[in-house]
């Protein structure tokens, strides 16, 4: 029996590489699928010369894209073609901290955009950047290129982000031996099209990167509206001084988050994108 680890699920069949860098293909055994156990991308596992045995426990695991043991997330946010959306950041932000994931924020094609509309972007950012890494690329320019390639070292990164901003694209940038398909914007619909079709495992340097599914809408699984403040480390910053201990920072008086937002220390967009969140989470019924 050997350890090794799930790079890539197609059809059932999971490629497993193993600590040679041997690759092989397995199906688990049935008894995985009766104790209700699926293994996925990024899993740790034991198999043998038949079958994948079992899976070894997870540090993580996202839904979407589904991949487990993640060391840290890109999320791939366009400038423009399509728009950034400073709501959708929120959201991704959101739940990849839930999963104890480290983000880092990409913003792709800033070569699309005018000097001063570059500027403008940028100085929003400012306030994210007291608290995540922010990375600015043009694939064209070969601007940003490098750094990526620092900061994904010796780990096991996923790309995650906006439909159509380029996460593709900027895998092929990063090492043009990989031909990862693309495909254009659809000018008509102002968004992306899906151009991956399944999870995989690329190697990466000394680690691996992961060309994820593209999607637009997220959903918040597993969290009450109680917990969504516990995943904004700008408000865990400040709740210390707000005057109840179970404050939610959406109606309490004395809320160190509510007097910051009027004082314009947090962004405007932020804190009403949490709002809306947290209505949101209210609002849906529990899944049994």
């Amino acid at each position: 029996m050997e350890e090794g680890r799930i790079i890539k699920l197609i059809g059932g069949l999971y490629t497993i590489i193993d600590h040679n860098h041997q690759s092989h293909e397995r199906r688990p055994l049935g008894i995985l699928r009766y104790q209700n156990e699926r293994p996925v991308v990024g899993d740790k596992v034991l198999f043998d010369a038949d079958s994948l045995i079992s899976i070894l426990p997870r540090t993580n695991e996202l839904v979407r894209p589904q991949i487990a043991n993640v060391d840290q997330a890109l999320l791939i946010h366009s400038a423009k073609a399509p728009d950034f959306s400073f709501a959708l950041l929120d959201r991704f932000l959101i739940l990849i901290e839930q999963n104890h994931i480290t983000p880092i924020i990409i913003v792709t094609k800033i070569d699309l955009l005018q000097e001063q509309e570059l500027t403008e972007l940028k100085t929003a950012l400012e306030y994210y950047e007291r608290f995540y890494r922010v990375i600015y690329v043009s694939n064209k320019r070969r601007i940003g290129i490098n750094e990526i390639v620092r900061v994904t070292e010796n780990k096991i990164n996923v790309l995650a982000g906006q439909t159509g901003a380029g996460k593709s694209s900027l895998l092929n940038a990063i090492n043009p031996d990989l031909n990862i398909k693309t495909d254009v914007i659809s000018k008509a619909l102002g968004r992306g099209k899906h151009t991956t079709r399944h999870v995989e495992l690329i190697p990466f340097e000394s680690g691996w990167i992961a060309d994820t599914p593209g999607f637009s809408k997220l959903a918040f699984p597993q969290m009450d509206s109680v917990s969504l403040k516990e995943n904004y480390p700008d408000f865990i910053h400040l709740s210390s001084q707000c005057r109840f201990n179970e404050c939610t920072h959406i109606h309490e008086p004395g809320c160190r988050v509510i007097e910051a937002y009027h004082h314009g220390e947090i962004p405007q967009e932020r804190y009403q994108n949490y709002v809306r969140f947290f209505q949101e989470i209210k609002a849906t019924k529990p899944q049994y």
